[in-house]
């Protein structure tokens, strides 16, 4: 016998799947969309008649290609009624976005970090997310739910920050912290999703992206740190406790150059956004990041390669030395990539939009729940 929750389960993945194939396919029918998915036309009208409900679809006009038969009426992913939060948590200042449930940026605020102390961190972002839903309310946009991007190993499991070295903290509990802030601010109650902010780039390009992305995806972020946000499989590669990505601190060199981590060597050293300002030409760190790329490249082989950051917006130049750093290794063993570097589409808004985008990738994968 089918228990309440497995039905509402079943719902969700069914939810999932005919916002999953819009998205890939703006324009569908109810038909299409039932022959699409396998599901059955009736399962479909119920499932898209709750979507129009909810805020997610919108109809479009019926129209007959074949000129054959009763007219069809295309749906569309709503971009004007329902909307999302992504914030970026940096190591010296605070982004935040509101963005459509098709990845347009509606609006966007940005400040210095006040204080790297958790709690008033924390009320200073909410303080911010509150400016930004009244903007989007103002549009007549609902808030779906919000996203937060943090620099440093995030377990999802226990909603703890492991360690964020350049924000100087350690185990700290964030999410009842940003949930307490949010009420504080009077945002209105909504899911909120926490990840490292490298993660939360990546998914901005494979979420929103018009770039065409297979099921992996790794973007490598360039900052005061260094990260890369991995997509598997269709899925966040977050590691046990949130740490895979972390890359700053993989070592490049033994016994070099002191790390904020307390290590030595680590590829931070190399091409963080502190050491790239102290170098006469600040593109030679673009050596060590194409050396990172191509370690990244044959680990993992993923479907594109994405570089971005504050460091790449600040020395372009280390874009290009990275690309032909990667290339000549990969010459050098006579197998040529099947991917191009390419930047950041959202600039430097990517984590944030990208954190925006961590709501979607939960909602839209419903049997990846912690």
């Amino acid at each position: 016998m089918k228990t309440t929750g497995d039905q509402q389960l079943v719902k969700r993945i069914n939810r999932s799947v005919i916002l999953r194939l819009l998205r890939k396919q703006d324009g569908l029918s109810r038909a299409q969309l039932a022959k699409k998915s396998g599901l059955t036309k009736s399962t479909v009208s119920l499932l898209v008649q709750g979507l129009l409900q909810d805020g997610w679809l919108v109809e479009g006009d019926a129209s007959n290609g074949s000129g054959l038969g009763r007219p069809s009426t295309a749906l569309h992913i709503n971009a004007t009624s329902k909307g999302l939060i992504g914030v970026e948590v940096a190591v010296d200042v605070l982004r935040v976005v509101g963005v459509s449930l098709t990845g347009q940026v509606l609006c966007n605020l940005e400040e210095p970090l006040t204080s790297k102390e958790p709690a008033a961190l924390c009320l200073q972002a909410a303080k911010l997310i509150a400016k930004v839903h009244s903007q989007l309310a103002k549009r007549g946009i609902s808030l779906h739910g919000l996203g937060v991007g943090l620099p440093g190993a995030f377990d999802e499991a226990t909603g703890m920050l492991i360690f964020a070295p350049n924000l100087g903290w350690r185990n700290v509990d964030f999410v009842p912290l940003i949930t307490r802030a949010l009420a504080r601010a009077g945002v209105p109650p909504v899911p909120v999703h926490v990840q490292n902010e490298a993660d939360t780039a990546a998914l901005s390009e494979y979420e929103f992206s018009s770039e065409t992305t297979k099921d992996s995806l790794i973007f490598v972020t360039c900052g005061v740190g260094v990260g890369a946000g991995i997509v598997l499989n269709d899925r966040l590669f977050t590691g046990v406790q949130g740490m895979a990505g972390e890359i700053g601190h993989s070592i490049l060199q033994v016994d070099g150059a002191q790390c904020s981590c307390g290590r030595r060597g680590c590829a931070e050293t190399f091409f963080g956004e502190r050491v790239l300002g102290k170098l006469k030409n600040p593109e030679d760190g673009g050596h060590y990041l194409g050396l990172v790329l191509h370690n990244l490249w044959t680990t993992f082989n993923p479907g594109a390669l994405v570089v971005g950051g504050s460091s790449c917006a600040l020395y372009p130049k280390m874009i290009d030395v990275a690309r032909k750093t990667f290339e000549s290794y990969a010459d050098s063993a006579g197998i040529a990539p099947a991917l191009e570097v390419r930047t950041a589409h959202y600039g430097l808004l990517a984590s944030a939009v990208g954190a925006a985008a961590l709501v979607l990738h939960h909602e839209l994968r419903p049997l990846n729940l912690k």
